[in-house]
């Protein structure tokens, strides 16, 4: 027992935290489970963002638009795609955001990983954990859906008297943690963090599941891809790939993304020290070492990873993700103008899906439009949904990426006005 903290022969800890407490705008961080509930105020992604400053103070420097890919994807050293030379079993692609973390346990350079595992009662529903043996991170693998107050796990691991410490975390919690992090009295926190797009909660989850199977409690495993497919497994050991096109999201209620994951600026956690992610990887992890810190747990893998250069087609005036991104948009606004999408015909679906990964953005051309996508989104839902938060809640970077489509700031918008 540490503090109050039961620690097992598995490695992995999992506290009992206070309930969230009510907040608009939120994705449950963990931030409001803690004893200092209103940090929400000034942790909070969704309430007054200043990445420029948050860039500077993590990386040494905002993002550099002048670099190639710096407006897109942020601050970065380094971009790769990378595989594990020996996969991980049962990791989501080759396994390199667990092994980062098994090496920071192994060489001791960390006490304890914050991060999420399987709940008991349900394999989608993420459980925040804090993992203290390296064997234990196998129990960590693959994808959760549904909020994860990760954050909360901040003073658990503080009382438990660790000192240096590693997170996983996605976006909206590494903003929150960045935030924080100053006064959180920790030597040294190591950040690993993953692109997110378009969370909800797990029940909502497992509606979608319902919709791609007949049987959804035979799916083990779920993965988004960059070559148009989503990869469904299944407990007998099949496998079936749907094109994103064949995804039933049409059918889903208008409410199913929460406003906060349709708004979100931090598609890539430019926060992070590294970005492990499969958006530019062409059937890879893509990495984004973005600072000296996401150097050195890089090296961590040694010669255990192969990198090599990340795949591009795009073109130099944008115009391979040109059609793509103003398709998305046209729906975009219909769907925040409360109109419903706009579906082509079943028929067209199964040629197109073909066609995608063959002429579609590829590589970091595939980032980039994902990325102008989300900008997107997140103009048009706020603009009908909440335009009095606008001037505070998008950063300046953002309404460049979006400039291109024609989509320009109204008055009031802007802190300019």
């Amino acid at each position: 027992m540490i503090v109050g903290i039961q620690v097992t022969e598995t490695g992995l800890i999992a506290p009992e935290f206070a309930p969230a407490a009510p907040r608009g705008l939120c994705t449950d961080c963990g931030v409001s489970r803690t004893s200092t509930p209103t940090d929400c105020g000034t942790a909070c992604q969704f309430i007054k963002p200043d990445y420029a400053a948050m860039e500077a103070a993590v990386h040494g420097r905002a993002r550099d638009e002048s670099r190639p890919d710096e407006l897109f994807f942020g601050p970065f050293q380094r971009m790769a795609k990378a595989r594990l030379k020996q996969p991980s079993e049962g990791a989501q692609w080759t396994g390199i955001t667990s092994r980062l973390g098994e090496r920071l346990l192994e060489t001791g350079a960390v006490e304890a990983i914050l991060t999420m595992a399987p709940d008991p009662d349900d394999k989608w529903k993420p459980r925040p954990v804090m993992v203290t043996k390296a064997e234990a991170m196998a129990q960590v693998r693959g994808m959760r859906m549904g909020y994860a107050p990760l954050l909360a796990l901040l003073e658990p691991a503080r009382a438990a008297g660790f000192k240096r410490i590693g997170i996983i975390g996605i976006p909206c919690q590494i903003h929150a943690l960045r935030r924080l992090e100053a006064k959180l009295g920790f030597e040294r926190i190591y950040v690993i963090g993953t692109p997110c797009s378009d969370n909800t909660t797990t029940e909502n989850f497992h509606e979608f599941l319902a919709l791609l199977s007949d049987k959804p409690d035979s799916i083990t495993y779920l993965e988004f891809k960059a070559n148009y497919h989503v990869e469904l497994r299944f407990d007998n050991g099949s496998k079936r790939e749907v094109p994103f096109l064949m995804l039933p999201l049409s059918d889903l209620r208008p409410d199913f993304f929460p406003l906060t994951c349709r708004t979100c600026v931090d598609y890539t956690n430019s926060l992070a020290d590294i970005t492990v992610g499969y958006m530019g990887g062409t059937g890879e992890q893509w990495l984004l070492i973005r600072n000296d810190r996401g150097a050195e747990l890089l090296g961590l893998l040694g010669d255990g990873v192969a990198l090599a250069e990340p795949d591009d087609n795009g073109k130099p005036d944008g115009s391979k993700r040109a059609g793509p991104v103003k398709g998305f948009m046209a729906n975009t606004e219909r769907a925040a103008g409360g109109l419903p999408l706009r579906r082509m015909p079943k028929w067209v679906r199964p040629i197109v899906g073909k066609l995608m990964p063959l002429v579609g953005p590829k590589g970091k051309e595939f980032a980039r439009t994902r990325v102008e996508m989300k900008a997107i989104e997140t103009i048009l839902h706020l603009r009908r949904e909440a335009p009095g938060m606008m001037k505070n809640m998008i950063p300046p970077h953002v309404w460049k990426l979006v400039a291109r489509y024609g989509l320009m700031p109204e008055p009031g918008e802007t802190k300019e006005g």
